[in-house]
């Protein structure tokens, strides 16, 4: 290679500012992305319904930042009066069910009843390996422009509990801002489904037929959890195999014991990509809201969900304060290499971890 050739390997110039930007504007734009609005101004936007006060504040709740999570607090404390005025609904199901388009069928029908609805993801999964629920914001092409309806996704992460705990939070930004429905989504792949159930009213799970899922895919925990089942793409040449699995989750369904409130699930079928049966699994939904309303469940179930987050975050606070004690820090490292070397059993190592607890 000659000294006036080039290699294809050599750096070559980024691209330079443009000259209509000046310096002094570019400044101007790095500092107000910097500074943060008043905990007052986001509250007051927040509960004039403004959109993108919501997201930021959304954010500043998944933020590990300490000062976001201060303010985010603030926030919270703030907006609490003005929350749980909605109907809070769980949707799950196996990837490639038709989640996204259920949820846009059933959202558009909703806010084209004068509905405001709120959409937010429980997806603690790796978007590498389980796909990111990030593109659901994308499928849904409709509702992302109503100015009804609010999409977020869930922050990605591998802890179940943080992001629930998080979507929880969310959910009452979302009343406060006016929000009257919230619809969260789950991936439906893992145990995200008790987390959601421990945060909404009424919980459905979405099936299909005809793909071997009527019986081997009735798992107790999630059947016994679902207020109501839908059979989901119902369409085409797939009306028949939508009905005869209606029947046997029927049946399956008269094997479990009850329901503590008296309801009985029902199963129903719906084609999302054609609106057919969104109407009449709103029917049934609003049913079961004023018929465990009247009946005192609803409340209840409220009661019992806050119990849970209270406990929940309790265990996840004195789990963290733990493991960053600086000397359970140095006490765990020497009781794992007296594990490694035999000296000690894993009981003893962890009572010897929390009788120190004691002590300090």
């Amino acid at each position: 290679m000659t000294k006036d050739s080039k290699s294809n390997l050599s750096e070559k110039e980024g691209v330079s500012q443009p000259e209509t930007t000046s310096k002094s504007s570019a400044n101007k734009i790095k500092l107000s992305r910097r500074k943060q609005a008043p905990t007052s101004t986001f509250i007051e936007k927040i509960l004039a319904g403004d959109i993108t006060f919501l997201s930021r504040a959304i954010t500043l709740i998944e933020s590990t930042n300490p000062k976001h999570q201060e303010k985010a607090n603030e926030i919270l404390n703030a907006c609490i009066p003005y929350a749980n005025k909605s109907i809070r609904i769980g949707i799950t199901g196996v990837p490639g069910v038709g989640k996204s388009t259920f949820i846009e069928a059933f959202g558009k029908h909703l806010t084209g009843l004068g509905k405001k609805v709120a959409v937010l993801a429980v997806d603690p999964s790796s978007s590498i390996n389980r796909g990111s629920i990030l593109g659901d914001k994308t499928r849904m092409e409709q509702l992302v422009t109503d100015k009804n309806a609010f999409i977020r996704p869930s922050p990605s992460g591998t802890s179940l509990g943080g992001v629930a705990q998080k979507t929880k939070e969310s959910i009452l930004l979302c009343e406060a801002a006016g929000f009257d429905t919230i619809i969260v989504e789950t991936v439906g792949v893992g145990q995200s489904e008790t987390a959601v159930h421990a945060m909404v009213d009424f919980f459905l799970l979405l099936k299909l037929s005809g793909a071997g899922d009527e019986l081997q895919g009735i798992k107790r925990g999630i059947i016994e959890m679902a207020d109501s089942i839908v059979i989901n793409k119902a369409d085409g040449d797939n009306v028949k195999n939508a009905k005869i699995a209606k029947v046997e989750f029927n049946r399956a369904l008269h094997l479990y014991p009850p329901k503590d409130n008296g309801w009985q699930p029902k199963v129903m079928v719906a084609s999302a990509l054609h609106n057919s049966g969104i109407d009449d699994i709103y029917k049934m939904i609003s049913n079961y809201i004023q018929t465990t309303t009247e009946s005192g469940y609803f409340q209840k179930r409220r009661n019992d969900q806050n119990k849970h987050w209270l406990f929940s975050t309790i265990n996840d606070q004195l789990k963290n304060r733990f493991y960053n004690d600086p000397v359970i820090k140095d006490l765990l490292e020497r009781e794992i290499k007296n594990l490694e070397a035999g000296k000690t059993t894993p009981f003893n190592a962890a009572n010897n971890l929390l009788n120190s607890t004691n002590k300090s």
